[in-house]
């Protein structure tokens, strides 16, 4: 639930208040966004430690008029680790660590001597503007509680067109008595916040400068307002705040402090959170590979584990829609599914690794679509708000591949009804197609089609016969728009027109594409490669326009017309050439992104990690597998980056996959075993991994044009 994270920008198109370029701190959020475009949400709770004369506004970097309290950081003292971080605030000479349990963080800030040191907390604060209504009340001698209401009218994700309204609840405990306190409140109108969502403007500073401070109040409740404690210390004393976080009330916040938080001190959080990233990461365990390699690997499985987060509380109450408290005790309440990106990879990773995460957000989205009064499932859920983010029913996909493989601890009739709603609500409809004036024409049909593939394949599977042929004729509704003048897809209006062939033909971007051209977006038929192939002209053709899709990709891998590992669309592209009879183009390419698209360094990804989606995709290639089709529980074979990966399966069984002379020139597989017989397929089904057992590759460095074709 809780990400206690440094933050360096508030307010535009920053997701996660991060940022490495940024050399100054304003505060320590106990609520953080990773990974994401749209403007960002959360950042709830900002704590920062001062000395000297109390300032209210954090400042804006660089801006000598906005200094405010933010702090100048040694990037050199800075360091991160699962479960711990640390930085030297050099304005203060102030050290700053962070750690975190799962409903709940500590801060601990070591002090220079002073006679006036403090710590204070801005409780309008948020990542993407501000909360709209905040409550603070003291409880006892080192202890405060209350909440901030998050709202549309604050910003928030998607600057508010994402529909956030979410509450966060807090229970803080500092370690030093409150013989000192106060707080700050500059209780603007709702148009006003509105107005001031750019945050750090000058007018909001002079807001907030203006604001009336309330020294040892008992409460307050107020649109803008924040709490502080001042105290004096002597040379490196230790001062810490503990926080349990949560989003149904306050005595759940309490709940979960004195579940994780209670009797414990900094250093015992810090190496209980790495004992459990440590439990959560070997779940895959990789042996050869460069020290890089392995740092990539395992930041790539770090990231696919931070979302769908818990948004129960450790006695299963969560917030439903419209205010309504629920308890579950079947499942933990996900929130953040990013469905668009995350269907393609991250969830087939964790239908391997994470079977409860897979049940948990199925059930999640379906007692939402319940709750809700809605009936369908959202595509980008954000704490209850339907965001209407991208396009697609990545749910119905997510859905699918979870019964395939066998997960299904969740209602399975209340999910097949919301995934017949979810299809009904959003689709091709009696068009045939999604036409230009309602949508992107090419994007939205390609993709509706293979979700109404994934109910048919559903209904197959729970022997509704209507419903399988209804949705197996959809499925075919990409063919629709289909130009064989030109040989592509292409943009068609309502009354079946085509939009004008633009002059840049299949590279033009946002052509019927959302954020994409149609040379990337055609290649989007992955529960039919076969028809998809015969249309564009045969097995050789697209063989040649998929080795022009790749060899004209720029070798950084930042955003370009072709092959744009930088947007998830394309992600299951590279493993087309397995379906085409020509796996040695498959083994070649995800070879060549893996080494290129991701490196050990700030700048790691070539693009948003897009909660997950970008890691999972590098954790599941450089394994040596990935899908082109999930609903099928098949996984299409590539050439490892590692000798050894061994999957950790929830049953206790294990599932390696071996390579015998790997090496970046040896990227070609010569032949395989499974369990000690010849393999002869470039795939292999679910049902043989999580049996457990060992697939061996031998490698080289030829095309072995011989294997991997058997059907």
């Amino acid at each position: 639930m809780t990400q206690v994270s440094p933050n360096t920008i508030t307010g535009g198109d920053n997701g996660s208040g991060y940022s490495h370029e940024h050399k100054t701190i304003e505060g320590f959020a106990f609520t953080q966004m990773s990974g994401v475009g749209w403007y960002g949400d959360l950042g709830n709770f900002l704590v920062m430690p001062t000395t000297g004369e109390l300032i209210l506004v954090a400042g804006k970097e660089n801006d000598p008029e906005r200094p405010g309290y933010r702090s100048e950081y040694s990037k050199q003292t800075e360091k991160a680790s699962a479960g711990y971080y640390v930085a030297e605030l050099l304005r203060y000479n102030i050290k700053a660590e962070a750690t975190a349990s799962p409903h709940g963080g500590i801060l601990k800030f070591t002090f220079p001597e002073n006679k006036k040191s403090r710590i204070q907390v801005d409780l309008a604060r948020r990542v993407g503007g501000t909360s709209t209504l905040q409550y603070v009340e003291q409880v006892d001698k080192n202890t405060i509680r209350g909440w901030m209401k998050c709202t549309p009218e604050g910003g928030g994700w998607g600057n508010g067109k994402g529909h956030p309204d979410y509450t966060v609840s807090f229970y803080a405990r500092f370690s030093k008595d409150l013989d000192n306190y106060g707080y700050w409140s500059a209780d603007i109108s709702d148009t006003q916040v509105r107005k001031l969502n750019e945050v750090q403007s000058k007018e909001y500073q002079n807001v907030i400068a203006n604001s009336k401070i309330i020294r040892n109040g008992t409460s307050l409740e107020g649109k803008n307002i924040g709490f502080f404690t001042e105290f004096p210390t002597e040379k490196n004393e230790e001062v810490a705040l503990k926080v349990g976080i949560s989003f149904v009330d306050m005595d759940g916040a309490q709940n979960n402090f004195n579940a994780e938080l209670s009797g414990k001190n900094f250093n015992q959080v810090c190496r209980e959170a790495g004992e459990m990233w440590n439990t959560a990461l070997r779940k895959i365990e990789i042996k050869g590979g460069t020290k890089d390699q392995k740092t990539i690997f395992y930041t790539a499985l770090y990231h696919t584990m931070l979302d769908p987060r818990a948004m129960s509380d450790v006695d299963g109450r969560y917030p439903g829609p419209n205010g309504q408290i629920h308890r579950s005790s079947s499942f933990t309440k996900r929130t953040i599914f990013s469905g668009w990106d995350v269907f393609r990879s991250l969830f087939p990773l964790q239908t391997i690794i994470n079977l409860e995460l897979v049940n948990d957000e199925i059930g999640s989205l379906v007692t939402l679509a319940e709750q809700s009064g809605k009936g369908y499932l959202e595509r980008w859920e954000f704490f209850n708000a339907y965001s209407g983010c991208m396009i697609g029913n990545p749910a119905i996909s997510l859905a699918t591949d979870a019964y395939a493989k066998g997960i299904r601890g969740y209602d399975v009739e209340k999910t097949y009804q919301a995934v017949i709603a979810t299809s009904a609500a959003f689709g091709n409809g009696k068009f045939g197609y999604t036409p230009a004036e309602r949508g992107y024409s090419i994007s939205e049909t390609l993709e509706y089609a293979y979700f109404d593939w994934c109910v048919a394949e559903l209904a197959k599977m729970l022997n509704k016969t209507a419903d399988e042929k209804k949705y197996r004729k959809r499925a075919l509704f990409y063919k629709n728009i289909f130009d064989s003048e030109y040989g592509w897809f292409r943009s068609k209006k309502q009354s079946g027109a085509w939009e004008d062939w633009p002059a840049e033909g299949r590279l033009k971007e946002w052509y019927g594409c959302i954020e994409s051209n149609p040379y990337q977006q055609g290649w989007f038929v992955p529960h039919d490669v076969e028809g998809m192939t015969k249309l564009m002209g045969g097995k050789e053709k697209v063989i040649a326009d998929l080795e022009n899709f790749f060899e004209k990709t720029p070798a950084d891998f930042l955003w370009n017309e072709y092959y744009n590992h930088a947007n998830e669309l394309v992600h299951h592209v590279p493993f087309l050439f397995n379906r085409l009879d020509a796996p040695w183009l498959t083994q070649k390419w995800t070879r060549f992104i893996c080494e290129n698209a991701y490196e050990n360094g700030v700048e790691g990804l070539t693009g948003n990690e897009d909660v997950g989606q970008m890691s999972a995709w590098y954790i599941l290639a450089a394994s040596g597998i990935h899908p082109v089709c999930p609903g099928e529980p098949r996984y299409e074979l590539t050439s490892p980056v590692f000798d050894e990966i061994t999957f950790r399966l929830n049953d206790g069984k294990t599932f390696m996959i071996k390579t015998l002379n790997n090496s970046s020139e040896n990227i070609y597989i010569q032949n395989a075993a499974l369990n000690g017989e010849a393999y002869n397929k470039c795939y292999i089904n679910h049902s043989e991994i999580i049996a457990g057992g060992e697939l061996v590759l031998k490698m080289g460095r030829t095309e072995q044009k011989k294997w991997g074709i058997e059907k």
